[in-house]
């Protein structure tokens, strides 16, 4: 299970069918050098005290 209950911060980003916000949250894995989890319709990166979250609308 995934949670940001530990993190100090959570950021949400949400899409709807564009394919620049999916690119762009690659980008920023790659950036941390972090790994990015998938669950059902949801990504995350795991960074420091930090939880970045990509889901559909």
């Amino acid at each position: 299970m995934i949670s940001g209950k530990n993190a100090l911060a959570v950021v949400i980003f949400k899409f709807e069918e564009d394919e620049s916000v999916i690119r762009g949250f690659l980008g920023l894995a790659e950036y941390f050098h972090s790994v990015i989890l998938k669950k059902e319709d949801e990504f995350y990166i795991p960074h420091s005290s930090i939880l970045f979250k990509l889901e559909s609308v």
